[in-house]
């Protein structure tokens, strides 16, 4: 083959590629030319779908009720814009998501209510368990059971009542602990 052939060739074969590539690349950029909220692109907010879930669960006689200019029509808290879910029970009283710095001091144990979540600061703590269950360590996945040295600076869930932490014995200084949920000192 010549070489203005081979030349010739190699000029149609970059030339094809380009007609070919700006072919896609405008169908790609007129892809997203279309109006949001058209029905070409069907974009919602979270207000509406709260609304229209309010709508469905009311039977539609409290569909424009909530907060549509903007403004709280004075509900007591449950309205669209909160998504309005009545059937979930209040707050337990002393039961929240504050995290609240407790001391323990030697021969005091610190007790968690059921669903309490407890990260050991300082110290050197161990765990107390009535049954062979223990206290689950988030932080590493594992189980640690009555006598077990408490890592510091881990997520302790306290699944039941009645389990809790304590200063190592022997030890003479205080754990400072950061607590969620309830608890009890002894």
């Amino acid at each position: 083959m010549k070489p203005y052939m081979k030349v010739s060739l190699a000029a149609l074969a970059i030339g094809v590629g380009v007609w070919v590539g700006s072919v896609y690349s405008n169908t790609a950029i007129g892809a997203g030319t279309s109006q949001p909220g058209t029905a070409d692109d069907p974009v919602v907010t979270k207000s509406y779908v709260d609304q229209q879930i309010q709508k469905a669960l009311n039977g539609s006689s409290n569909a424009n009720s909530g907060n549509s200019a903007g403004t709280n029509s004075g509900s007591t808290g449950t309205d669209s814009s909160t998504g309005g879910d009545n059937t979930l029970p209040p707050v337990v009283s002393g039961a929240s998501d504050a995290v609240e710095i407790v001391t323990v001091k030697p021969g005091q144990q610190l007790i968690g209510a059921s669903g309490a979540e407890f990260i050991v600061r300082s110290g050197k703590a161990v765990i107390v368990s009535e049954g062979t269950n223990g206290v689950a360590d988030l932080t590493d996945g594992v189980d640690l059971t009555n006598g077990q040295a408490a890592p510091t600076n881990h997520l302790l869930s306290f699944p039941r009542d009645g389990r809790g932490i304590m200063v190592l014995d022997g030890n003479k200084y205080s754990l400072t602990v950061m607590v969620r949920g309830g608890y009890s000192l002894k």
